[in-house]
């Protein structure tokens, strides 16, 4: 009987995985409709196949080494410890277990230090889908500074740095401080349940990193360096894609946490849970749907106030309730998480345009204020409001606790030293060889210029064998 509930344990946090894997490709195409909203009609194609083409490239990477990354680094490495390759082994990509593999019967969460903590019967079942939906936070991580960079960037360098965020800087990160054993966990406290910062601060920093480089838009700002307004070409595609990346983030908290573990896994009394979060400390889907849906509301109800009814920010500001309120919305109350969705909807506006106008930052889709100073905020906001509560489960011998200052030195980590700083240094590099921004008379033409026209082309060609045609039948004179 308990072979039957450990192999109905593994089947079900098999197809609990697999699920959330469709619903987190909804914010992938959220952010598809998001940015080609946003954007003149000139550059739709080339931001589509921008953000289209970053999936199969950070895919074949993250297969090959980001998978490994999260397992081998939580000690830095060296910071507390090695590399932990021996616990790394199941997500090598010559290994067995990264692709079809049966492993023998999948009996429960047995312990087998080789593989990660689990057997073969239950990595062979489990690790593909934990590769996915680690992967779909990867695509995450690269579109969100695909918005902040849209009309400008070329799309073989927006590629190259897709995969050094996707396939390495945030994973590093969610090794270090979204792993029950990182580092920044148990050193620092630091806890961010459904990724305020392993996410989104992360990539906020990164996008600033490439934009500081790239620089603004032609047109972008006045002679007097007054900002103008370039309003998205179609609002409604705005609107539906932020809708979707809604949607999308219910598998994206769902994938935040561990579904029916032994109580005794993870070192206290006998039972189970219904779900951990991460650091495998308990919490339900319940608690999600709270907190979720509470800091949705005070980001829309703050954004259509400070934004005077403005559709694009009410929306987005939506989004930066959410991410805010994230790291803590494992045990926050569901006022606590409204309220601290507001504050971050506000912060976020209001730094956007400061920002924007002190040091000429142009970023379209304000994906640097939603995600990355949202993210960061929620962070800080996290350690004062949890200040004192273990920030990992009780099996470590020196348990952290969750701290303002923690949290403050995990923010910086996130949005500046995996963030901001390697994406700054290769957007450098690129810029240096000729790579990273396209000539400017691309970029006033529009960047689907080969395409219209080989559009243009096409059509002219039909229009005049249609006349040919019409001509020979006597229709036409």
């Amino acid at each position: 009987m308990d072979t039957d509930i450990g192999a109905l344990t593994v089947i079900f946090t098999e197809f609990y995985y697999w699920v959330t894997v469709p619903l987190m490709f909804l914010i992938h195409v959220g952010f598809c409709m998001y940015e080609v909203g946003a954007t003149r009609h000139k550059n739709h194609i080339h931001t589509l196949m921008k953000n289209t083409m970053l999936i199969p490239l950070v895919t074949v990477t993250f297969f090959f080494f980001g998978w490994w990354i999260y397992f081998a680094f939580p000690n830095g490495p060296f910071i507390t410890g090695g590399i932990t390759g021996d616990l790394a082994s199941h997500a090598k990509p010559w290994s067995q277990l990264m692709g079809p593999h049966m492993g023998g019967a999948p009996t429960g969460f047995e312990d087998n230090a080789a593989e990660g903590g689990f057997g073969n019967g239950v990595w062979s079942r489990l690790n593909g889908v934990f590769w996915a939906a680690f992967l779909l936070f990867s695509w995450t991580a690269a579109s969100i500074v695909s918005g902040a960079t849209i009309e400008r960037i070329r799309p073989s360098a927006f590629w190259i740095l897709a995969v050094v965020i996707g396939s390495f800087a945030w994973i590093i990160d969610a090794a270090w401080g979204w792993h029950p054993d990182g580092w920044m966990v148990t050193q620092l406290g630091y806890h961010d349940a459904y990724a305020s910062g392993v996410i989104h601060a992360i990539a906020g920093g990164f996008a600033l990193g490439v934009v500081c480089v790239l620089g603004p838009r032609i047109g972008k700002f006045a002679a007097d360096g007054t900002p103008r307004n370039i309003n998205p070409h179609n609002k409604w595609l705005v609107t539906i894609g932020l809708f979707l990346i809604y949607c999308g983030f219910w598998g994206f908290y769902v994938a935040c946490n561990v579904p029916i573990i032994g109580s005794g896994d993870i070192g206290n009394a006998e039972g189970s849970y219904t779900a951990t979060t991460i650091y495998l400390t308990p919490t339900t889907l319940s608690a999600i749907v709270f907190n979720f849906l509470m800091s949705l509301s005070g980001g829309l109800i703050m954004g259509y106030i400070v934004s005077r009814g403005e559709a694009f920010w009410t929306y987005s500001a939506g989004l930066a309730g959410i991410i805010t309120a994230s790291a803590g919305n494992d045990l926050y109350h569901p006022i606590q998480a409204m309220l601290i969705g507001a504050i971050g909807a506000y912060c976020a506006y209001k730094l956007h345009f400061w920002v924007e106008k002190k040091f000429k930052i142009d970023d379209p889709v304000g994906a640097i204020a939603v995600h990355g100073y949202a993210g960061v905020i929620g962070l800080v906001i996290c350690g004062f409001v949890l200040w004192g509560h273990p920030a990992t489960a009780g099996y470590h011998e020196n348990t952290a606790f969750i701290t303002p200052w923690g949290q403050l030195i995990g923010a910086v980590i996130m949005f500046g030293v995996l963030g901001f700083l390697p994406a700054f240094i290769v957007s450098k590099i690129l810029s240096g060889a000729g790579m990273l921004r396209v000539p400017p008379a691309v970029e006033l033409v529009g960047l689907d210029m080969s395409e219209e026209m080989a559009e243009e082309a096409d059509a002219i060609a039909i229009s005049e064998a249609d006349i040919a045609e019409a001509k020979k039948l006597g229709l036409l004179k």
